[in-house]
């Protein structure tokens, strides 16, 4: 994959377009559309977002929800909407077994083209200003992409669990925050960066 400007931005009606486009892509397609809530059921941006702007405040997440702060991964050449990720501002007891603070996807046809190692390492400063010291990360057992995207952002394996109600085996990561890398930069709302600075892998 050739060089891109990327960024990486909390949604909004702008991208009415490139978000409806993403949801009828893992429509078409199949699979799961993880790190973006109820998307799947939202043929109205509108309301996606309104749940969007729900979470991101304690008082306003609907109950055995947690608050979380959602993004939407872009490709400036062309506009569009890559991935979705999400964090999760702390567990219930269904995260802090199963699904971690991050969930996350990338739309079928941008696949194996590093766009969820940059994902992820965008949002690690992020999760650090939320004040996650320690964050967890779980993937499937056997999806090779997502393993190694963990790993290239420096997780650390610890354990695999079962999950009966999808029955599947979840791989735990948890990634050390507790000390800032040097070169890691938030700047707010919008982070933008050279897709060549940060080294392209193989993954989903």
């Amino acid at each position: 994959m050739r060089d891109q400007n990327m960024k990486l931005i909390e949604p909004t009606m702008e991208y009415d377009k490139q978000i409806q486009a993403y949801r009828q892509e893992f429509l078409d397609f199949g699979g799961s559309m993880d790190g973006c809530g109820p998307l799947r059921r939202c043929d109205r941006t509108e309301d996606w977002l309104a749940q969007v702007e729900a979470l991101k405040r304690p008082e306003t997440t609907p109950p055995g929800m947690v608050p979380s702060t959602q993004y939407i991964y872009i490709r400036e050449s062309d506009g569009k909407m890559v991935g979705v990720i999400q964090i999760r501002h702390y567990f219930n007891d269904f995260l802090e077994k199963y699904g971690g603070h991050i969930g996350y996807s990338v739309a079928p046809s941008e696949r194996r083209k590093g766009y969820a190692t940059q994902m992820l390492a965008l949002v690690l400063p992020k999760c650090r200003k939320l004040g996650i010291k320690k964050l967890l990360i779980s993937c499937i057992q056997g999806n090779e992409g997502s393993r190694k995207t963990i790993l290239k952002n420096g997780g650390i394996y610890e354990s695999t669990v079962y999950e009966e109600a999808h029955e599947r085996y979840l791989e735990r990561y948890w990634i050390d925050l507790s000390e800032e890398k040097g070169g890691e930069e938030d700047t707010g709302a919008e982070a933008e960066i050279d897709a060549d600075k940060v080294r392209k892998s193989e993954n989903a």
